[in-house]
């Protein structure tokens, strides 16, 4: 058997025979991989893994070698590449009937659904990250927040939650693959919200809806892909983390455009009553044009900013004044940085 590393994106004939394979396995390719690992005999495709972030996925074998050690194989090999590259906390989601080959394997369940099953190659990684997080005192609220970057709607969103609490958690995303890092949006809330009473920030450690972490490449339906990941995702915020953290009220802002974030909150709705937590989704605050104030329009501006030439200084200053009618100074300051 041939192992062979293949960074993304794939050369076309690559790619053709990548996603034939996988959705011969009854998979399919969310195009996220950073790198992919191929196992072939007699150039024929036997075995696939990838790593995405910090995600295995896509684990794929052919039915003639089953029973092999094939699967064991790929595995490995994504493993040792992702070490090579410097990342050694690894998770994978997968099916719930595949429980006991994954563990023995050494991966340990995280939470599971009836449609997915969340692991992670430490035990007792996400106890060690709730057991890190302070519990505050009275009734607590949550927020979990992209904030790529942190703009007033945010702020809005956050003193509304507050002011609904004794104690407000937010929840910063720790994944990479946005404009800012996991440490720069963190810092941009914990200042854009310093002087709002009873507001506590905390890094997420990849745990809360992480697109990496919570892959559902073996769901064939797209919109239903999403829902799984929706489930998982809110299964362990309500099975894992309010409970020890004496959380009660989650807060979401209504999402009139983006239809996948729209679908999770529905997901919210139906599903937190179940556990004792109620849902509250907060009007988008919006501009004097009555748009709505977002991080997509800022990252937009900030593009557009820095595709102008010099010459186009009075158009980059319009820009930079439309971004600073969004965003509090501290953020405005972390944008001239990457400007």
């Amino acid at each position: 058997m041939d192992i062979s590393i293949y960074n993304t994106p794939l050369s076309g004939y690559q790619r053709k025979e990548y996603r034939t394979f996988l959705a011969a396995c009854g998979l399919r390719d969310e195009e996220d991989a950073d790198f992919i690992v191929w196992a072939s005999e007699d150039s024929r495709l036997m075995a696939t893994g990838a790593l995405a972030g910090h995600t295995i996925k896509q684990l794929a074998v052919a039915e003639a070698a089953e029973g092999q050690g094939v699967m064991a194989t790929v595995l490995s090999a994504v493993i040792s590449e992702a070490a090579a590259r410097g990342i050694y906390r690894l998770f994978l989601c997968t099916k719930p009937a595949n429980r006991s080959m994954f563990a023995s394997m050494g991966f340990y369940e995280v939470i599971s659904t009836d449609d997915a099953l969340l692991m992670e190659n430490r035990r007792g990684g996400a106890e060690v990250f709730i057991g890190s997080v302070p519990r505050h005192p009275g009734v607590c609220g949550a927020v979990v927040c992209n904030c790529d970057p942190f703009t007033l709607g945010h702020r809005r969103l956050i003193e509304h939650a507050a002011s609904a609490c004794d104690s407000l958690y937010v929840f910063a995303v720790s994944e990479s693959g946005s404009v800012f890092t996991p440490d720069e949006r963190l810092e941009m809330i914990r200042k854009g919200t310093a002087d709002i009473p009873g507001c506590h920030v905390y890094a997420s450690d990849l745990y809360l809806v992480s697109r990496a972490t919570f892959p559902a490449y073996f769901i064939k339906d797209k919109v239903r892909a999403e829902e799984v990941k929706a489930d998982l995702d809110i299964c362990f915020f309500a099975e894992k983390l309010a409970p020890a953290l004496g959380i009660t009220k989650r807060f979401v802002g209504e999402e009139p455009l983006d239809p996948v974030t729209g679908a999770y909150n529905r997901r919210m709705k139906a599903l937190l009553p179940e556990h004792g937590i109620s849902l509250e989704e907060i009007p988008r605050l919006t501009d004097g044009n009555g748009e709505v104030i977002s991080a997509s329009r800022v990252r937009a501006l900030m593009r557009e900013a820095a595709e102008m030439n010099e010459e186009d200084n009075g158009k980059v200053s319009e820009k930079l004044r439309l971004i600073g009618e969004m965003v509090p100074e501290s953020t405005y300051e972390m944008i001239l940085k990457h400007m």
